[in-house]
């Protein structure tokens, strides 16, 4: 297969890696500051040599991690997560169910009651330790019976997880709560028409949203979801405390990948800010991220920031709030639910953006290099929403050098780049996971 016969998902900034790796002491150009002592870990497919998984979504989990300390960077490394689907099981079981811990766990890694869990939407978590070995499937004790979504919500007043799982079969749709110390405590159906790919939702401090977009499972070549003109768009507004009972509301077709954040005014009207795709651009990136060769994929579309807001009494008004093609709408963390006024964000050809109140600013990366997600970490002494720093991989399009980019998140301006020992695929998701109070611990895993 030639490079144009290629699809777009195995060349370039997207091409996956063949092996694993780890170096120690790495350059940093600036000055990285001493609080941000911890491990930035990220998620994303990666198949092994010679694997076409036929879909960018499909390959096996890959965790690529930077360890700092005090002002430095001790060590990168990147590990497969070692699911059962890696080592060749298969997704279905003799008797047809689906096998829940053969997954690709290759979306997300998040912390949760002490516990680093790579996250991917059609099956269980895996647990991970610091080093990004894996420990195996979690089940939380068997109480999860359907796959975990990737995007789950922490509330940063309960230290609750709220999430939700969907799937081919029924239930299609069921929400779940974690508590603070890590028990599944909640499970509740939720009646929708069909199986959608739901892939994110929101939380307010009051209530989950649940995005029913028309996005329909069915067998197709690469992934078995695909646009539905017939399905129709709405969104389920869900007490938190009555589990199970959903309002729906209608909205014009469109499908959302990445929600930016939700919150409720005075328990009635709530407000949604996402990443949205309008029918044609949906159709347009689905086909470009699938199994066609790259000289027949299409442009990709784009996504814009939009906002919905619900009333109690069911009326939804539609908001563009930018024109910048964008998309992993990120925040602060305390604020998961709550009212925000920043939100950061990525684009293709732009760079990593700034919204504030509807205006924008951006860090341009030049034309010849691509963003990752920017993971918002609070300073410690932060008095303002936007104190702290911005976290992303940046990789070049030919995909043969990447660094870790800290940027001052108030004005975007360049606080350090750590230079990475190889080009690390464009991925998904990540976070900053800060060390505990006395973790003295330097190094691990030096020879």
């Amino acid at each position: 297969m030639t490079t144009t016969e290629k699809p777009l998902y195995l060349q370039g900034h997207l091409a996956p890696v063949p092996d694993e790796i780890e170096a120690f002491d790495l350059p940093v150009e600036g000055l990285l500051p001493p609080e941000l002592t911890g491990r930035y870990l990220r998620n994303g497919p990666n198949p092994l040599p010679g694997q076409d998984p036929g879909h960018w979504f499909a390959g096996h989990g890959m965790l690529h991690g930077v360890r700092l300390r005090e002002g430095r960077a001790e060590w990168y490394r990147n590990r497969w997560v070692r699911t059962a689907a890696l080592e060749g099981k298969p997704f279905l079981t003799p008797d047809g169910r689906f096998d829940r811990t053969a997954v690709h766990a290759n979306t997300h890694i998040v912390e949760h009651a002490g516990r680093l869990l790579a996250l991917v939407e059609n099956g269980f978590p895996y647990e991970v330790d610091r080093e990004l070995g894996t420990l195996g499937p979690r089940d939380f004790d068997g109480r999860l019976t359907t796959a975990m979504t990737a995007h789950p919500k922490t509330d940063p007043v309960t230290g609750d997880l709220h999430c939700f799982g969907y799937g081919a079969l029924p239930p299609f749709l069921t929400y779940h709560r974690v508590s603070a110390a890590g028990e599944l405590v909640t499970s509740a159906e939720i009646a929708v028409p069909g199986p959608t790919m739901m892939h994110d939702f929101a939380v307010t401090d009051r209530h989950a949203i649940f995005l029913d977009l028309p996005m329909t499972f069915s067998p197709r070549p690469g992934l078995p979801y695909g646009w539905d003109d017939s399905y129709g768009a709405r969104l389920g507004i869900m007490p938190l405390d009555r589990p199970g009972e959903v309002r729906w509301v209608e909205v014009d077709p469109c499908y959302v990948f990445h929600v930016g954040n939700a919150w409720s005014v005075d328990g009635d009207t709530v407000t949604l800010d996402v990443a949205r795709y309008s029918p044609a651009d949906i159709r347009s990136i689905w086909d470009s991220i699938g199994p066609h060769p790259a000289a027949e994929a299409s442009a990709a579309g784009v996504a814009r920031l939009h906002r919905w807001t619900v009333t109690g009494a069911g009326t939804v008004v539609e908001t563009p709030l930018s024109d910048f093609d964008l998309e992993f709408p990120t925040l602060d963390d305390r604020l998961v639910g709550r009212p925000n006024r920043v939100l950061y964000a990525v684009s293709d050809d732009r760079g990593i953006l700034k919204y504030t109140d509807g205006s924008e600013r951006v860090h341009d990366l030049g034309p010849d290099v691509v963003a990752g997600e920017a993971v918002f970490v609070p300073a410690a002494d932060a008095t303002g929403e936007d104190e702290g720093w911005l976290l992303s991989i940046t990789t070049t399009r030919d995909g043969r050098a990447s660094e870790l980019l800290v940027l001052d998140a108030t004005d975007l301006s360049t606080t350090a780049r750590v230079t990475l020992p190889r080009g690390v695929p464009a991925g998904f998701h990540g976070s900053w996971n800060a060390d505990a109070a006395g973790d003295e611990s330097t190094g691990e895993g030096r020879p």
